[in-house]
């Protein structure tokens, strides 16, 4: 492995624990720990006094290393790697939603949309916040995956139904980490907020109460496609990271269970959100190893199927 793909592993990494850091912000209610500043904290460059101002000035700094980190990648990969390759496309496409996920930190934070602030538009802002998260953990892992050998400028995308079953998957996936979130939200403002239930806007409770079944119709429509996959992906990568997948999501339903029969505890939240994250860089990591194909891999393919034309 290069040095570049070894970066790139690692820059997916510290991007993870800044989102877990990010989640116990939330859950710790110290969102305004810095006040409506941005990007200074309390109107400072290096503040201190309560916890929660540590907290979030610590998530701060974390944030702004990864934005550095992303920053360094896109470079290496322009000096690195030739004109549309592929690792250059996915390391551009992690700049652009680094540069987003700081705009929107900055929103949060600026609209006081953080705390014990239970609105609907804080459920939008978070959930638009998920999406974003999602899309540059993909953009970074396919820089990773590119960068490993695995692929590059011969890849080409097959088309068809498998195609549309991803984007499915990818669609289902992205909405339950939101309503997750946004169920995450609504427990802590429940536990740990005074008057909590009067602080948390009708709909969001609504969606509280949805997200369970959401859950199991998401593992439903996984199940299928894993059904799917051995018969039009038979590439043992495409079995693995299959198998990865759904061994992943009944985890999830497994810890999430245990999350609501614990009375949502803090640690018990990070966990559900770290194995959310990998869950979906499986399906990132299933999705580019059963859609990819190399030039030969293309040849092979059409002879296939002229031969079995000829046949009939």
């Amino acid at each position: 492995m290069t040095r570049f793909a070894r970066f790139a592993g690692c820059t997916v990494l510290f991007n993870l624990l800044v989102i877990v850091w990010g989640a116990y912000v939330r859950a710790s209610r110290a969102g305004d720990g810095c006040g409506d500043h941005w990007p200074l904290c309390e109107g400072q460059v290096i503040p201190g006094g309560a916890v929660k101002t540590l907290i979030e000035f610590a998530h701060r700094l974390t944030s702004g290393m990864a934005l550095i980190l992303v920053v360094v990648l896109v470079v290496w990969a322009f000096r690195a790697y030739p004109r549309g390759h592929l690792v250059r496309t996915a390391a551009s496409l992690a700049g652009i939603f680094i540069v987003i996920e700081a705009l929107v930190g900055a929103g949060l934070v600026l609209l006081k949309m953080v705390a014990d602030n239970g609105s609907v538009a804080r459920a939008w802002w978070m959930a638009a916040h998920l999406a974003n998260t999602f899309m540059l953990l993909a953009v970074l892992t396919l820089t990773w995956w590119f960068a490993t050998g695995t692929g590059g400028r011969a890849v080409r995308f097959r088309e068809g139904r498998l195609g549309w079953w991803m984007l499915g998957t990818a669609v289902l996936l992205t909405a339950l980490g939101a309503t997750g979130a946004i169920t995450a939200l609504v427990d802590t403002l429940y536990q740990h907020t005074p008057n909590g239930a009067a602080r948390v806007a009708a709909p969001l409770k609504t969606l509280r109460s949805l997200h369970p079944w959401f859950a199991v119709g998401t593992g439903v429509y996984i199940g299928a496609l894993a059904l799917m996959l051995p018969r039009l992906r038979p590439a043992a990568t495409t079995r693995l990271w299959a198998q990865v997948l759904g061994l992943l999501f009944l985890l999830q339903v497994g810890i999430g269970v245990i999350n609501i029969g614990l009375g949502v505890p803090i640690p018990v939240q990070l966990v559900h959100l770290v194995v959310a994250d990998t869950l979906w860089l499986a399906f990132v990591l299933l999705a580019v190893s059963a859609l990819q194909t190399d030039a030969a891999g293309s040849a092979a393919v059409a002879q296939s199927r002229a031969a079995a034309r000829a046949a009939q």
